[in-house]
């Protein structure tokens, strides 16, 4: 029975060091995705910038991986129940991908094709005055435009 306890302490054992293992890996990749995301808000180059998205998008990729794999437990499961997860789960990032990529070209003919359309991203806003700078303006119009016609007589 000392014999079972054993392998029983020796599993657990093993698991917790598993455990923490990836728990280490997700907290490292976590740690670099914010250092990357700090980095890039001070960037000036697109390509840059893009490049450190994409970085971005892996490593969030990688720990998914890491969360479905140890903490679902889908890591020791057998392969068929493993491809009816992922199969699905690619179907739907494909589709996603597609709307995206519909709704962008979509916006890209409205902007071309349609001379009076402009996106209300790309409009910029003045600033405007305050109420009372604004109404400063409209008495000191009144009062040229009542002078003016007192000159003329």
């Amino acid at each position: 029975m000392s014999h079972t306890h054993t392998d029983q302490e020796a599993h657990n054992k093993e698991a917790m060091a598993e455990i923490k293992k990836v728990t280490i890996i997700l907290s490292v990749f976590t740690i670099i995705e914010l250092i990357l995301g700090f980095w890039m808000i001070s960037m000036t180059s697109e390509g840059l910038k893009l490049a450190v998205k994409g970085t971005i998008v892996i490593l969030m990729m990688a720990k998914a991986f890491y969360i479905v794999a140890y903490f679902m437990h889908l890591k020791h499961e057998v392969k068929n129940l493993i491809m009816t997860i992922v199969v699905p789960l690619l179907l739907f990032v494909w589709f996603i991908a597609a709307f995206l990529w519909d709704g962008n070209s979509f916006r890209n003919l409205r902007n071309d094709y349609d001379p009076y359309f402009k996106e209300q991203a790309t409009i910029k806003v003045e600033k405007k005055e305050g109420e009372h700078g604004a109404a400063k303006h409209e008495a000191s119009e009144s009062k040229h435009e009542a002078a003016a016609p007192a000159e003329k007589h």
